[in-house]
């Protein structure tokens, strides 16, 4: 008899290090405000700073690789950026989408937001930018994002 393909475990996302994530009875929800103003970039998982907005690690990723562009002001609403941010925070994406080609040879991305509590935003009123590595093989998309 032939085995069934194992669809559920294949498109399961299997990401360990994200229990300590869950586990935690209380979330750091003000995290990007405070990785926005901090001198210690390292301890803030901050790569790379401009004038309106900078690129950070995830410290909880779903993939490997996982960086966030944000913005330094803290707003929910994208049409509330002004022109000049809109431009640094796309500028910061596109800076992340080399350094992962570079670093880790990513073969695409899935680059997104979540906006509002309904659409999974985990820090509901400071939006930023996912820009996750994706490769050949991997689970799909859905679930990142």
């Amino acid at each position: 008899m032939a085995k069934e393909f194992p669809k559920s475990e294949i498109e399961t996302l299997w990401c360990p290090w994200r229990v300590e994530y869950f586990e935690k009875e209380t979330r750091n929800s003000n995290f990007l405000s405070e990785a926005a103003t901090a001198s210690n970039d390292p301890e803030h998982l901050v790569i790379t700073r401009r004038k309106n907005a900078f690129l950070m690690m995830n410290r909880y990723p779903y993939a490997v690789g996982h960086l966030m562009a944000v913005p330094y002001r803290k707003t929910a609403e994208l049409s509330s950026l002004g022109e000049n941010e809109v431009i640094e925070l796309w500028n910061l994406v596109l800076h992340a989408q080399r350094l992962l080609r570079a670093t880790m040879k990513a073969q695409g991305f899935n680059i997104g937001l979540n906006l509002g509590e309904s659409a999974g935003a985990g820090v509901v009123d400071h939006l930023h930018v996912h820009i996750v590595p994706r490769w050949a093989g991997d689970t799909n998309f859905m679930p990142i994002l």
